[in-house]
């Protein structure tokens, strides 16, 4: 899957949320803002349930590599 940078603005307040709830589900901050947006286009119809599920595969190997790769040097 190709990844497109985007620069969002945010509120602080919004921005120590999410980092919050990210730190409590053991994402990185990316990782949750992308989970809540595809939750949110999930739930209103907007993308199909598979295209989710397929990209939480793909996302979770992607964390298993870099876990790996992490744990190398140790």
């Amino acid at each position: 899957m190709t990844k497109k940078a985007y620069p969002l603005r945010i509120s602080a307040d919004v921005l120590a949320a999410m980092q919050r709830w990210s730190d409590d589900e053991l994402r990185s901050l990316n990782a949750q803002i992308e989970f809540v947006l595809r939750d949110a286009l999930v739930k209103n119809g907007r993308v199909k349930l598979v295209q989710k599920v397929l990209t939480e595969v793909v996302e979770n190997e992607e964390d298993a590599r870099e876990s790996d790769a992490d744990g190398a040097g140790e």
